[in-house]
């Protein structure tokens, strides 16, 4: 192991210290430091910074962007023992941030990915499963893939029906309510998890085929391929159907329901803002125009409330 990517792992260990996870910057970090020494190099330079984060031709600015803040943050850790050291500069690179549009899966591609995912063949005769509820889990309840993928088994009282998502986005711990159904088809899963392994030396919910902590990126790469089996267009683009899509209609399908229903969307935006984790309410208010559907409903209210008016 080289110096560098030794201190990859020293600036990682302190950060997940402090509380950070980084899950993805520890294989992106350890990438970068090969591809420095690949080219024969060893020290952090801002062209080669600037060369692996725009890696990726197809990609957004501020995709490359935010590669390009993974190797910062490093390079000013890095800097404090190889004074060679150069930290790329802030506005480097162009950023044209947009937050992209969500795909807004149907019910029927969500049971389409969800059978998909139950014919998956693995070494692992539980991996099926796993992925099958993985899915399921994401669309009924609106969470994060992070937070999915954090469980462990204590999260989830089985006799309120209730999950504790700890140490979420921005640091704080959340409860999310299990539809009856829901918590039906999780203890079936941990019932078919046990009786292939009875003990599993971590407390992870969801493991991997090798029974370790199940990752996002391998968790993604099936994923991609289930929306290919599926026919869902663009599975393979950077930009096209996510996983995080899942919370996208979680979000919208719930203020669909509240609009038909009736309901004051003004006061009840706060419970769903609340239950999703949002730090700040704006973020909720987006969904209003990331589908067709809620924006003329929207409209119809308007409308509607300006004619009692006139």
């Amino acid at each position: 192991m080289s110096a560098l990517h030794d201190g990859v792992d020293d600036y990682l260990a302190l950060r997940r210290a402090l509380g950070f996870r980084l899950h993805e910057q520890d294989r992106q970090l350890h990438a970068f430091v090969s591809l420095v020494e690949g080219l024969g190099a060893d020290v952090i330079a801002t062209d080669l910074a600037l060369r692996w984060a725009t890696r990726d031709g197809d990609a957004s600015a501020a995709w490359w962007n935010s590669q390009l803040g993974v190797v910062r943050g490093f390079a000013r850790y890095w800097s404090a023992r190889d004074p060679r050291t150069q930290v790329p500069p802030l506005g480097l690179l162009p950023r044209r941030a947009q937050r992209p549009g969500p795909y807004l899966y149907t019910s029927d591609e969500v049971l389409r990915l969800i059978e998909a995912a139950g014919l998956l063949r693995s070494r692992s005769s539980l991996w099926p499963s796993t992925m099958k509820t993985l899915i399921a889990l994401l669309a009924v309840t609106g969470m994060r893939i992070g937070e999915a993928l954090s469980l462990d088994d204590g999260d989830i009282d089985w006799t309120c029906g209730v999950i504790t998502i700890r140490r979420a986005k921005f640091g704080k711990s959340r409860l999310v309510p299990l539809h009856a159904t829901a918590r039906a088809a999780l203890k079936a899963y941990l019932r078919e998890r046990d009786r292939v392994r009875p003990v599993l030396a971590r407390p992870m919910f969801f493991p991997s085929p090798t029974w370790k902590r199940l990752r996002y990126g391998e968790v993604r790469r099936v994923f991609v391929a289930l929306l290919g089996k599926v026919g869902i267009a663009g599975a393979r683009d950077r930009r096209g159907p996510r996983l995080h899509d899942f919370r996208h209609r979680f979000a919208v399908n719930t203020l669909i329901g509240w609009y038909r229903a009736g309901l004051d969307i003004e006061r009840h935006i706060f419970t769903l803002s609340t239950y999703l984790g949002h730090t700040c309410v704006d973020n909720t208010y987006w969904y209003l125009s990331a589908a067709p559907e809620l924006m003329g409903l929207a409209r119809s209210r308007l409308e509607h409330a300006l004619g009692d008016l006139s």
